[in-house]
């Protein structure tokens, strides 16, 4: 199953060629549709007066197509007759004329009629198919499955991105891992130079203790190294990043799971990052949550 953006963007039409066959008369229809990222889904419609019985209908098929995603879908019509070639004839002129001096004598302060006004009052536009609707629906439909298709491409290209970002966390975490080991051992060797130092300038009275301040700078260095250790932190990280590459693997809705799991690679990172004791320790901790943060970002468009 595909991986799928939340942005996209189609476009359908249906009888929308340039020089229709003689005697039709029927109207063409578009849809748009529009789709950015969004939480949950939010559905907006711009929808003529004479394509709104439609919406319902339109509703149910984004819904069933959709998850996530704030989704904006525009419809329009274009009759074919070119109605508004027609002059109103004299007739309809002059009863415009007297129906405005009427309404005149009551209300002086009426504004004229405008041309438009005119216009709109005398032509008379063709009426709508009555399978109008069903034909919304279909071009519709048709959108969706565009709009789908525009939505796989860039989630499969996000995807890809991703994997990118984990195998490059892989990399880091891989370099962190040695790291511990070596610097409990330098710690370790410099706890017990502290002490032989220190039975050295105490002199020889003091050899009978040199044992037990070997135990305490082992001591010592043991605490060093829990207090350091994160091969506890590794492992999640590590974990996190199979669960990852397990859901761009299978698709589908993922974009909540993944934007879960990019928070606890942040934990983890920043675990890293405070118990850091080495320059590099703390390099490899800042590398990982700008990959991280980088994938935060291409996840929040996934649905």
């Amino acid at each position: 199953m595909a991986v799928y953006s939340m942005t996209g963007y189609a476009t359908a039409q249906q009888g929308g060629a340039a020089t229709p066959a003689a005697g039709d008369s029927s109207p063409s229809v578009g849809v748009e549709i529009r789709a950015v990222n969004s939480r949950f889904l939010d559905l907006a419609f711009k929808l003529p007066e004479e394509l709104r019985s439609a919406e319902p209908a339109l509703r149910e098929l984004l819904t069933q197509a959709l998850k996530r995603g704030k989704v904006e879908v525009r419809a329009w019509f274009e009759n074919r007759q070119d109605t508004a070639s027609r002059a109103p004839s004299s007739a309809e002129l002059q009863r415009l004329i007297a129906t405005q001096d009427a309404i005149h004598t009551w209300l002086p302060q009426a504004q004229p009629l405008t041309v438009a006004n005119v216009m709109e009052l005398t032509v008379r536009q063709p009426r709508l198919p009555e399978d109008m609707q069903e034909r919304v629906v279909d071009v519709t439909r048709h959108a969706i499955g565009q709009l789908l298709e525009a939505r796989a491409r860039e989630g499969t290209r996000l995807a890809a991105t991703l994997s990118e970002r984990v195998a490059q966390l892989r990399t880091l975490a891989a370099a962190a891992a040695p790291l511990i080991p070596q610097l409990v051992a330098q710690q370790r060797q410099r706890f017990l130079d502290r002490w032989n130092e220190a039975l050295g300038a105490e002199g020889g009275a003091a050899l009978a203790s040199s044992d037990m301040a070997r135990d305490r700078a082992l001591a010592e260095a043991t605490a060093f190294a829990i207090r350091i250790d994160v091969a506890e932190e590794l492992t999640r990280l590590a974990s996190h990043l199979d669960e990852i590459d397990r859901l761009l693997s299978r698709g589908g809705e993922v974009g909540k799971r993944l934007d879960f799991l990019i928070q606890e690679l942040h934990r983890e990172a920043n675990t890293l990052g405070s118990k850091s004791s080495s320059l590099e320790l703390t390099r490899i901790s800042v590398d990982m949550k700008v990959l991280i943060e980088q994938m935060r970002e291409q996840v929040q468009n996934l649905e």
